[in-house]
């Protein structure tokens, strides 16, 4: 609704730019605490946010060049400064950079994708209030009660009431972050969760579309991320079937409570070892002084004959 919430001199501080930063903090500390949880490398998470945030803004907005190409052709500069940015280019790009970096640096995507998804979906949903504070991606004008009115200057047509996809994306991402937290604990497979998030999200934007006003650009009778949601759908399902074939299991909680179990049963054995080598020198005293306690008592009897 306010999309310039305060400046210091020359420094506006936008509550879109502001929403993305916190989603992002947001995400990377649920990634790390999660990481180390689930004994997965938490360095790992904090280069996969960081080259996922470049990427992902990259492909975001060349992804909203191609949507608004023929406004691209007629001013570039305007198109590549302005707010816009498409979602699924930025997942596109990101998961894409991450399977590099897991290849190269010899981890298991799936692990990281798995215990990446819910993060994602905070981020999506802080993210999304941002987009509420701008204007952008609003939906239909409506007469219900839940219609909000945008001021002048936001990105949003000022002065009729529109449905707030915003928020209502938001909530949806938050609720996807909270099954996927679920999930995780119950998945069998590698690969699962990050199905999940898929199917759930590409399921979630396909619906909202109906309901958005903003231009996002058309393929056929659907919105270009309509398209796209339908293609990262049939993926999903893909992924689950193919994830069957899977030899290995999920990295979840299940995993990081028998690790702990592990350690823990370690550290007895090793409590155990350090207490009889303390009783040993004990239980050798007790010998020695059992020994002279035999030898004594031939001396003394034969004092007692004397």
């Amino acid at each position: 609704m306010k999309n310039d919430l305060f400046s210091i001199g020359n420094f506006t501080i936008h509550g879109y730019g502001l929403m993305i930063a916190i989603g992002f903090l947001l995400c990377v500390i649920m990634g790390m605490y999660r990481a180390k949880k689930l004994k997965l490398s938490s360095e790992a998470i904090l280069d996969i946010a960081l080259i996922g945030l470049v990427a992902g803004f990259i492909g975001a907005k060349l992804l909203y060049i191609i949507v608004e190409f023929p406004d691209f052709l007629e001013d570039p500069l305007r198109v590549i400064g302005s707010e816009g940015f498409v979602v699924y280019g930025g997942i596109a790009a990101g998961v894409l950079v991450v399977v590099i970096y897991c290849y190269v640096k010899n981890l298991v995507f799936w692990d990281y994708f798995d215990l990446a998804a819910p993060s994602i979906a905070l981020a999506q949903g802080v993210g999304r209030i941002g987009c509420f504070l701008a204007g952008c991606c609003y939906g239909r004008e409506t007469d219900s009660w839940c219609g909000v009115v945008f001021p002048e200057g936001s990105l949003a047509p000022a002065g009729v009431k529109l449905i707030p996809t915003q928020l209502i994306s938001s909530a949806g991402d938050l609720l996807i972050m909270v099954i996927l937290l679920w999930f995780h604990k119950r998945a069998k497979r590698r690969g699962d969760v990050g199905a999940l998030y898929m199917l759930l999200y590409g399921i979630g934007r396909f619906i909202i579309e109906f309901f958005r006003w903003d231009d996002r650009g058309t393929i056929g009778a659907l919105s270009t991320s309509q398209a796209i949601s339908i293609v990262i759908v049939i993926g999903a399902v893909v992924l689950f079937i193919s994830n069957r074939k899977r030899v290995k299991p999920v990295v979840g909680e299940d995993v990081a409570e028998e690790a702990a179990a592990e350690e823990e049963a370690a550290e007895k054995e090793a409590t155990a070892e350090r207490a009889s080598t303390e009783e040993a020198p004990t239980e050798k005293a007790s010998t020695e002084e059992a020994e002279e306690e035999t030898k004594e008592e031939p001396e003394i009897a034969d004092k007692e004959k004397n």
